[in-house]
């Protein structure tokens, strides 16, 4: 899989891959806005990640490292090498301190920040490892694939405890509910299904979408479900009603997603590549800006 019209979320470096050798860190001021530039890898960027407090940032690229920075120091700390090809996705865990990663090579893997090797290897995917997402308890890890389904993994024993199929494309992101109840899954046509993890069931697919959905995130309470897609789009689902439905046999096809879609925000011809909401449940989106048409 090519992570075609995905932009890289940190600057393509001019050095090696070591994590003493070739990082350039450089803080530009451009009129108000003061950024951090952080410059180490051999190739276009495809996910960052920071810690739960902050401290940190992971980035993974496709040179086939993931990449350990403090957001403190501003220094690279450490180069984690261990996957064969392009890593598409990094994730701290909740806690922080572990890690998971997201790779071409159809593996995940598990890795503690202390140690440069993986601590599980997850292989089972037929095809590339496109997203990862972190249960909320910490102990299992979901990864969607290009081989259009989910898998939920135990972290402790690095096994497949559970498959999840009914998407028709390449699965492209993930979110869990903060209740650990639920997970949402989107793909590249442009459908969200919901799953009821305990029986792996999918509660209801969400349509709406007329494009790749690169990312979802729940709300706080874990009532509303927001995506970003290539259609430049974001829109907000009524996530409530739609688990409310589990005991239904069937639910009203087409009618009943019109219901769960609360909302619709057009961006300015961006596609929403990131989403997530604040303790406030605030929602900020990012995208890629093309300069011819802003």
């Amino acid at each position: 899989m090519s992570k075609m019209g995905q932009p890289a979320k940190i600057s393509r470096s001019q050095g090696e891959n070591g994590p003493s050798q070739g990082e350039r860190i450089s803080t530009l001021d451009e009129g108000k806005r003061t950024y951090t530039l952080f410059q180490g890898h051999s190739g276009p960027v495809y996910s960052a990640a920071f810690s739960p407090f902050g401290d940190f940032l992971l980035s993974s690229s496709s040179d086939s490292t993931i990449r350990l920075w403090s957001t403190k120091l501003n220094a690279n700390l450490v180069c984690y090498k261990g996957h064969n090809y392009p890593v598409w996705d990094v994730q701290f865990s909740p806690v922080g301190h572990y890690f998971a990663s997201a790779s071409h090579d159809r593996t995940a893997r598990i890795w503690s920040m202390d140690k440069i090797q993986p601590l599980r290897i997850m292989a089972g995917h037929l095809s590339d490892v496109d997203c990862v997402q972190w249960h909320v308890n910490c102990n299992y890890i979901a990864t969607g694939s290009s081989d259009k389904t989910v898998r939920l993994w135990d972290v402790q024993t690095g096994e497949c405890i559970r498959m999840f199929i009914g998407h028709r494309s390449m699965v492209l992101s993930l979110a869990m509910s903060p209740d650990g109840r639920y997970m949402a899954s989107g793909d590249e046509d442009g459908t969200i299904m919901i799953w009821d993890l305990s029986t792996g069931r999918c509660v209801s697919p969400l349509l709406g979408h007329s494009s790749c959905v690169w990312t979802l995130a729940f709300s706080c309470e874990g009532a509303l479900l927001a995506s970003g897609s290539a259609d430049c789009t974001v829109k907000l689902w009524d996530v409530a009603s739609s688990t409310k439905t589990l005991k239904t046999e069937d639910t009203k096809g087409s009618s009943a997603n019109r219901l769960r879609l609360l909302k619709a925000l057009p961006t300015k011809s961006t596609p929403v590549y990131s989403l997530r909401f604040s303790r406030r449940n605030l929602l900020f989106a990012s995208g890629a800006l093309s300069l011819s048409s802003s």
